[in-house]
């Protein structure tokens, strides 16, 4: 590990995940805690997402207002934002604000207010939120795909909840799920940007405090993968309709991640992907396509998403599901292979060289494995991938009993049993 990543846990067990880069003119510091949709009960979805909501709306010492203008009033950024295996709270200042910064967010995971008065409005914020998503094609569609992967199971719920749950949930079940998970123990902090880290090291101490924190506990594990190609239809009277295609994948740290990255990134994560070339440089199908991977700590996602002109949609499925098959039959061509590695070099360099990006890739990574990895490691694994490699896992993952599809629009019925039937490979 280079001498600029600094990895370490300070009494209590508040972790530690820092990134020094001097010619920055920015600080950007998370606030990470494990706390996240898969750590909730059934009957309490979305407690994660109402927490992170109501540590925005004070603390003890400062009002709502005084914590955004403490960030936004010297040209900062401050955000959250609720994931199924972690919640992250986030600021980006000027570099002479760090430590503001800093203190900001210690206010808010440590010391929020979460009055009932606030719970009670935010509740109602919360639930307009659920309704805009179900009003929302292109993000109902990915919802219902998550359904379809893990039914009945933290990971195909809401991470907002539904509105059943969200108007169950008791001020006091609040209150006792933020004492039981905000605990140092179950927290890292991470920041990027130019700052000394022996200073920063010592404001953090000094904001958090020394208090003793229990690690967190463990989440249910994932299901075992349905054995069956299954298909689920949202019918609703939308311009244009929506599809999520796609498979399960691997855990976040398994050893065929970096072919499976780079089968992503062949298949659609660009304008050069071969989705996009396809379905709508050739056949005009639609205008919108791409694939992406969902990554958790004992599973994973392959996801095809677009959006179509109804009448397209079993020759966009169809479409897609043929291209899933080549790249199970054929290897890459030594050429896409190449841009692959070199996209994926591109994007990882440009990215790391924000602030707020790169403090969210070393936190993520240190909250959800424990250890970060260099750039240059990163690299060196994906320049040995083969196309051998690319195409073993196109062919664990494609196959006909794991495909799953999801579409939001106007569907008949008998349209709906002919999906089915095209979910072949």
């Amino acid at each position: 590990m280079s001498d600029t990543h600094r990895v370490s846990t300070i009494p209590g067990g508040l972790g530690l995940a820092l990134h020094e880069q001097p010619q920055s003119r920015s600080v950007a510091v998370g606030v990470w805690v494990r706390a996240g949709g898969r750590y909730e009960h059934p009957e309490a979805a979305g407690i994660s997402h109402f927490v992170e909501h109501l540590v925005f709306k004070g603390t003890r010492s400062r009002s709502c207002e005084q914590l955004k203008q403490a960030v936004e009033g010297v040209g900062g950024s401050l955000n959250g934002f609720t994931a199924e295996e972690f919640t992250c709270y986030m600021a980006k200042v000027p570099k002479r604000f760090a430590h503001r910064a800093v203190d900001v967010l210690a206010d808010m995971v440590c010391r929020p207010r979460m009055t009932p008065r606030d719970m009670e409005k935010e509740r109602d914020v919360i639930l307009e939120e659920i309704r805009m998503y179900e009003d929302a094609p292109g993000q109902l569609v990915h919802d219902l795909f998550n359904q379809l992967l893990w039914p009945r199971h933290p990971l195909g719920t809401l991470l907002s909840g539904s509105i059943d749950t969200l108007r169950r949930i008791t001020h006091r079940q609040l209150m006792d799920y933020w004492r039981g998970m905000y605990q140092p123990g179950a927290m890292l902090v991470s920041a990027a940007g130019a700052f000394d880290s022996a200073a920063l090291t010592r404001r953090i101490r000094r904001a958090f405090g020394a208090r003793a924190g229990r690690r967190p506990g463990r989440f249910p594990a994932a299901p075992r993968p349905r054995r069956s190609p299954q298909v689920r239809v949202w019918r609703k009277p939308t311009e244009q309709t929506h599809l999520c295609l796609g498979t399960y994948a691997i855990p976040r740290t398994h050893p065929d991640r970096f072919a499976l990255e780079l089968l992503n990134i062949v298949l659609g994560a660009n304008m050069s992907s071969r989705l996009f070339r396809e379905v709508r440089e050739r056949r005009g199908l639609v205008y919108e396509i791409g694939s992406q991977l969902k990554r958790f700590e004992d599973t994973g996602a392959f996801v095809v998403s677009a959006g179509c002109d109804a009448g397209k949609l079993q020759a966009t499925v169809q479409t897609i599901v043929a291209e899933l098959g080549r790249a199970r039959r054929s290897l890459v061509l030594p050429s896409e292979l190449r841009r692959a590695k070199d996209y994926y070099a591109g994007q990882l360099e440009m990215g790391l060289e924000d602030t707020m990006d790169h403090m969210l890739w070393i936190g993520e990574q240190a909250v959800t494995s424990g250890r970060i990895w260099q750039p240059e490691a990163l690299l060196r694994h994906v320049d040995r991938v083969t196309a051998r490699d690319v195409q073993r896992v196109a062919r664990a993952l494609f196959t006909t009993s794991r495909l799953h599809l999801a579409v939001v629009g106007p569907i008949s019925d008998p349209e709906s049993t002919r999906l089915a039937a095209l979910c072949r490979i």
